[in-house]
């Protein structure tokens, strides 16, 4: 099977890079992607780079150029409920992109893309099923997608608002470029700063909180197969 990763950040890229697999590089003009073997599945990581915008260009660079059948995403996500903790591990099940919003001139809601039920992108059932079945303890969460960094609480609060518990800036992206290409998502984030942090608690527990959701998509790609996705 054919895995592709999308990683927003160097700090995060690292659990990867210092990961027990053999990795070759592969440059590709404005591209460099990480190739490795797990589990006999041929993974391809690549970094994006912050925000929605190069989200969405390196998960279609690595559908389009390596025919890849699901889109993994792991990495540190901001929270928005109080009771939520560094290192807390949770699944994506939908998520918004908070920017987006038509709906003084379309039929739709704050946040909803036109050809959706509603203002949530979801991400696959079928993977968040396999996932369970790896770590029945894993958590659920609802994103809010953003181009900025959010530290203001009243800012967290609207997304809070919205109906998400956890903010980061990529997932939405990743999510509806596959949805568009009909691949298969799953998105695993780890706390990295709580919501009466500041922004610097970020720096902090980056590394430590990527490696942990790192660690859970090593055992989920180890334990994939055609026949569970069926």
């Amino acid at each position: 099977m054919k895995i592709g990763i999308v990683i927003a950040i160097e700090r995060e890229l690292e659990s990867f890079l210092k990961s027990e697999y053999d990795i070759e590089e592969i440059n590709d003009n404005s591209f460099t992607c990480f190739k490795t073997n797990i589990n006999n599945n041929e993974v391809y990581a690549i970094k994006s780079g912050w925000g929605l915008i190069d989200a969405a260009m390196t998960t279609q660079y690595l559908i389009t150029k390596y025919n890849v059948e699901i889109v993994l995403n792991f990495g540190v996500t901001g929270a928005l409920d109080p009771s939520l903790k560094v290192s807390d591990l949770f699944y994506v099940s939908k998520c918004i992109n908070f920017d987006f919003d038509v709906s003084c001139i379309d039929d739709v809601k704050k946040h909803q893309y036109g050809d959706l039920k509603d203002e949530f992108i979801p991400l696959d059932s079928k993977l968040i099923e396999i996932l369970k079945s790896i770590d029945p303890n894993i958590k659920e969460a609802v994103d809010a997608s953003g181009d900025i960094f959010v530290e203001d609480k009243n800012d967290k609060l609207l997304r809070y608002d919205a109906g998400c518990n956890i903010c980061d800036m990529e997932i939405a992206a990743i999510a509806r470029v596959c949805l568009l290409n009909n691949v298969k998502c799953l998105s695993i984030k780890s706390i990295s700063d709580e919501f009466d942090g500041d922004g610097s608690d970020f720096d902090e527990n980056v590394r430590s909180a990527s490696k942990k959701a790192f660690e859970l998509i090593v055992k989920f790609i180890q334990g994939i197969s055609y026949e569970k996705m069926v």
